[in-house]
């Protein structure tokens, strides 16, 4: 499968610390939001993209595996990749990294399309296969 890879960089602040100064684990959900929305821009299939196309892309499935923690401060990375898939749906892989380079969390989104009514789409939308096309994944 072919994939396309973005990297983005979020700064740890103190309200996403536990009492043990710790990023609490639900943050990192919030966290792989915020890679997929640095693709998007960067790639131009961001939500208002999605969006402007009639269409919405609701989150199906996610997965996270944590490793090490984060901490208050740290510049952390998140490596956003789009998994290509003949369905009509984006798959997305991240690994987010601390200021060391360590693999802190791991996971997965996938997302549906679904039209102005909220019905899935059980083919890809054209905007997405020209997408597709545009950024070469086929």
């Amino acid at each position: 499968m072919k994939k396309i890879t973005y990297t983005s960089e979020i700064r740890i602040r103190f309200n996403e610390t536990d009492p043990l100064g710790i990023v609490w684990h639900g943050n990192y959900i919030t966290y792989f939001e915020d890679g997929r929305e640095a693709f998007g821009r960067s790639h131009g299939i961001s939500y208002l993209d999605v969006k402007a196309n009639g269409f919405a892309t609701p989150i199906v499935k996610s997965s996270c595996e944590h490793k090490l923690p984060l901490k208050y401060g740290d510049i952390a990375t998140i490596e956003t990749t789009f998994v290509d898939s003949p369905a009509a749906k984006m798959i997305f892989t991240y690994k987010i990294f601390n200021p060391e380079g360590k693999i802190v969390c791991m996971g997965e989104t996938i997302q549906v399309f679904t039209d102005d009514n909220g019905d899935l789409a059980l083919t890809a939308p054209k905007f997405f296969e020209d997408w597709k096309r545009k950024v070469g994944l086929i």
